[in-house]
């Protein structure tokens, strides 16, 4: 049956996003979770079919205005519900949605330029702190994918034998199947040979017929000064080579690795785009008589004059040092909130200044500790 799950909440966009948004999201899980790269995970299966449902619905105006008003029971009411992907094959949904993969490297059998085939693009995280945003940094990354089987060389069948035309589609990889009640019909890949056009009676016992097998790849990227939480790094070519029904010697372009970069929360600043905020304590003192104070930045403590009468989150700019543009590398600015503490202990001097201080003020304060104990145990009589 369809999902009952929000198909929002599915790509992981919000209800604003507009219809290059919902590809990318889409394209995104549909790499992730495609069966070719988690083969026998039934979990990894189940979500790129809802993400499939999820797209067909959001990708259509008319069915996502019918979906953001009325929900699932909206479009089945008025005959636009979305197709029962939990009952296809995950080839078939792939082929329904090939035109988004071209030139990305979704597409199973081309993609390229000029009519290349080309290979699958992946994605991998790196983190990094705000510190290494500021000057730029080197990051190991570790990944797997599948590529070019070497004893069949991407064949599937066992060296010394040659697959066999498929008897199903006739060599052609591509079938017609009914949709919709048999309203309109459509071409999807051969669910015998998987859109190969062949098949093999010998299977190749490093890849069991594949054609492809998984390969850790381990390099070393470089991370830009100013790059922000989410971003991505594309490393050409080191994605995967072209599916095997494309080129089963992997000619053709490969895909890209996608490196994102998530950024960790820093204990001091909080980041507003180039700019970074920092709270800054104070004592009320220094905020009643004006100082001079040091205020830690990421090049160094740097000097900021408070004036007098200077009030509880009164904010001050220092130029220039916050984090670098990605693109101009300007730097933008460190703004500086003041934070007035109030002392938890006070020495007896401090305690009689501040009484005296207060007798000035005309405000109420409470009496000494002593003599205020003292009335409250005789007013309980204990």
């Amino acid at each position: 049956m369809p999902t009952t799950r929000d198909y929002y909440e599915i790509l992981g966009i919000e209800k604003t996003a507009d219809a290059e948004e919902i590809k990318r999201a889409y394209r995104r899980l549909a790499m992730k979770y495609h069966p070719d790269r988690n083969p026998g995970d039934a979990e990894a299966e189940q979500k790129f079919k809802e993400a499939a449902e999820a797209y067909e619905i959001l990708a259509d105006e008319q069915k996502r205005s019918i979906y953001d008003q009325y929900g699932h029971e909206g479009l089945r009411g008025r005959g636009a519900a979305a197709h029962d992907f939990s009952r296809m094959d995950p080839t078939d949904i792939f082929s329904m949605f090939n035109d988004i993969f071209q030139g990305f490297g979704g597409g199973r059998a081309g993609g390229g330029r000029r009519g290349q085939a080309r290979g699958f693009d992946l994605e991998t995280e790196v983190s990094i702190s705000l510190e290494e945003v500021l000057n730029g940094c080197e990051r190991d990354v570790s990944f797997t994918r599948l590529d070019i089987c070497t004893s069949c060389t991407g064949s599937g069948a066992k060296p010394g034998s040659k697959p066999a035309k498929c008897p199903t589609c006739g060599g052609q990889g591509r079938v017609q199947q009914s949709g919709l009640g048999g309203m309109f019909r459509m071409v999807v890949a051969c669910p015998a040979c998987g859109g190969r056009g062949q098949v093999i009676t010998d299977f190749c016992d490093s890849c069991r017929g594949k054609g492809r097998t998984p390969k850790s790849r381990s390099l070393s990227v470089k991370i830009p000064p100013g790059i922000q939480d989410g971003q991505a790094i594309r490393v050409s070519g080191e994605g995967e080579p072209p599916p095997p029904e494309a080129s089963p010697e992997g000619q053709g372009m490969r895909g890209d690795l996608h490196v994102v970069v998530r950024v960790q929360k820093h204990s001091l600043y909080h980041r507003e785009g180039d700019h970074l905020i920092l709270e800054m304590p104070i004592s009320f003192t220094q905020a009643a008589l004006g100082a001079e104070i040091e205020v830690p930045t990421l090049d160094g403590p740097k000097p900021l004059t408070v004036p007098a009468g200077t009030q509880h989150g009164h904010g001050f700019k220092i130029d220039g040092s916050g984090l670098p543009n990605l693109r101009g590398g300007r730097r933008g600015d460190l703004g500086v909130v003041v934070k007035i503490e109030v002392p938890r202990k006070l020495s007896a001097k401090q305690e009689q200044l501040l009484r005296e201080y207060a007798t000035t003020e005309e405000k109420s304060v409470l009496p000494e500790r002593d003599g205020f104990w003292k009335k409250v145990k005789d007013l309980f009589g204990s």
